[in-house]
């Protein structure tokens, strides 16, 4: 799930002491990777002939490239940055973020929400919204995730510019406008095909940058079990993804209801299945099954990631001297501290590339489903609606440009938070839970009133937005900021379904016949996928084992 739990990329003057010096080869490594990501755009520019192509692919690609994209599209700055400053801060127990804050969320998306996505063949996620409820409940949803992937693809932008400005030198302001106009030019050329491709190209290269970190951190610490028995006199809640999480107990990351209820329920399932910046891939596939199998075959390696990610952050706490500590660097700075210190001419090179492919993936993933939303749920429903479809893929267009130009914006606001985490949840915790609370009732409810999705978002919304001032206020109190987010989500998901259930008694639900599609016991299948599948290609399947890899990796972790 991607938030940040700890202080996400601080102002630059923490960073004096990691300014990186590369040799030719490290230069010639990153040109290498610019010029395949431009031309993966041209390569692919002539494929583009209709508003579906530029914004869904023409629905044809395959599982296994919108399964990786999947997960390359979340791998951006927050979390390469986030999860591993987060490691580092609060020790292994940042897993839960993954292992039941992800994982599961993500195989439900496969196997029981993708069927309605693609099988009603909706064009994006709240379009979702306006079949099953109506044109306000649609509006308001659009409208929210429009503002949402254009702050949060600043955010990216920003944590970009930081990191070449403290790696290498680069004015903030110049490295912003400069990555911006690189992220707008490839999907400019080949629209979200190019996004896509770049964002397996950028996995690989991601894996490639993270793969050495690891093997030098944990050689220098004496393995796993060396690090954590290094770690152990931090604390047992350090090194014990589930110590301290009993109800009264003192782990930060919360206690064991917040964790599955707030957390691995409302919070994750909020962000997985309702996110169109994932959902985007998906619904891109070439068919149901595939689509199916999006989500599922992402995540695998996302049960993976902390071993990359969360480790590399803890190992750090020992290997740079005042990590966290007032005068050290912030937390935010362990993975490129580590690159910096320890790794070789050639390794450094494809390190430092694999963080800049992390963040453009952000940033690519949150301007391709905003030009999508923007176009097909604003601007042709209630602006221009009747255009033929070459208007619709001009507007998609110009809509990209605005949208990075807008990110660029925001960016320059993100840049005047030393707490990026907060920025991020004060403006987008809240609203995640209500999203996904009208989706789940509209799906699985058939009674449910046209207006009570809206009153159920409204509601929701409201109320976790009232948790998190009356925290603040120090009206309530939770153990960290993270529990707030968690029983907040709890708070705001009972509000709504009340809201949605009292809407429903003074409205009149959908005739059957308008809900074809959108409820469970009429799904549609696509009709390339009427066939069976070979058993090793089944969503429930895979589905099963991705959620056994997640159980070994808590078994593993527990008993190193």
């Amino acid at each position: 799930m991607t938030i940040t739990l700890a202080a996400a990329v601080p102002r630059v003057e923490a960073a004096e002491g990691l300014r990186l010096s590369l040799s030719g080869l490290d230069v010639v490594l990153i040109v290498i990777y610019f010029a395949f990501v431009i031309g993966i755009g041209f390569a692919l520019r002539r494929a583009i002939a209709t508003s579906t192509d530029f914004f869904l692919s023409g629905r044809s690609l395959p599982a296994w490239v919108t399964g990786i994209a999947f997960i390359s599209a979340n791998l951006g700055a927050i979390e390469i940055l986030g999860m591993s400053a987060s490691g580092a801060q609060y020790g292994i127990s940042i897993v839960h973020y993954y292992w039941i804050g992800a994982v599961p969320a993500m195989v439900f998306l496969g196997v029981v929400m993708m069927p309605f996505y693609y099988g009603s063949r909706v064009r994006s996620v709240p379009e979702y919204l306006l079949r099953r409820y109506d044109r306000k409940t649609h509006l308001v949803n659009a409208i929210i995730f429009v503002l949402a992937s254009v702050l949060i693809a600043g955010v990216n932008l920003y944590a970009l510019s930081a990191v070449l400005e403290a790696l290498l030198g680069i004015p903030l302001a110049v490295a912003i406008v400069v990555s911006a106009l690189f992220v707008l030019s490839y999907i400019m050329l080949g629209g979200l095909s190019s996004a896509i491709y770049n964002e397996v190209m950028q996995f690989f290269v991601i894996l490639a940058g993270l793969i050495p970190v690891v093997i030098v951190a944990l050689k220098l610490t004496g393995g796993i079990g060396g690090l954590f028995a290094k770690l152990s006199t931090s604390g047992g809640d350090f090194t014990s993804a589930w110590a301290g999480t009993n109800i009264g107990g003192h782990n930060p990351i919360g206690d064991w209801v917040s964790l599955v209820f707030g957390l691995s329920f409302c919070l994750s399932f909020g962000y997985w299945t309702t996110n169109f910046a994932e959902v985007q891939r998906a619904m891109s596939a070439k068919d149901d099954n595939s689509a199916r199998l999006t989500p599922i075959i992402g995540a695998f390696p996302k049960a993976l990631i902390p071993l990359g990610i969360v480790i590399p952050g803890m190992a750090a706490v020992l290997l740079i001297p005042g990590l966290g500590e007032g005068g050290g660097l912030a937390y935010n700075y362990a993975i490129p501290a580590l690159m910096n210190k320890y790794l070789p001419t050639g390794v450094l090179g494809v390190a430092l590339t694999g963080l800049l492919a992390a963040f453009m993936a952000g940033m690519a993933a949150n301007v391709s489903s905003f030009n999508a939303v923007w176009t097909y749920d604003i601007w042709q429903d209630y602006i221009r609606p009747g255009r033929p479809d070459s208007y619709y893929l001009r507007v998609g267009r110009v809509t990209t440009v605005v949208g990075v130009f807008i990110g660029i914006l925001t960016a320059f606001i993100a840049a005047g938070y030393t707490n990026i985490a907060n920025y991020l949840q004060t403006l987008f915790s809240f609203f995640n839970v209500p999203i996904f609370l009208a989706f789940i009732v509209g799906m699985l409810w058939r009674k449910a009133g046209r207006g009570s999705g809206f009153w159920g978002m409204v509601v929701g919304t409201l109320v976790a937005f009232g948790t998190w001032l009356l925290y603040k206020a120090q009206v309530l109190s939770f153990r960290s900021d993270l529990a707030e987010t968690q029983w907040g989500a709890i708070f705001g998901f009972v509000a709504g379904l009340i809201a949605m259930v009292i809407a429903t008694r003074f409205d009149t639900p959908k005739p059957l016949s308008e809900l074809n599609g959108l409820v469970v016991g009429m799904q549609q299948r696509d009709v390339q996928t009427t066939t069976r599948v070979a058993w090793y290609r089944s969503p429930v399947l895979l589905g099963a084992g991705a959620l056994l890899l997640c159980a070994l990796l808590y078994l593993f972790i527990a008993v190193v």
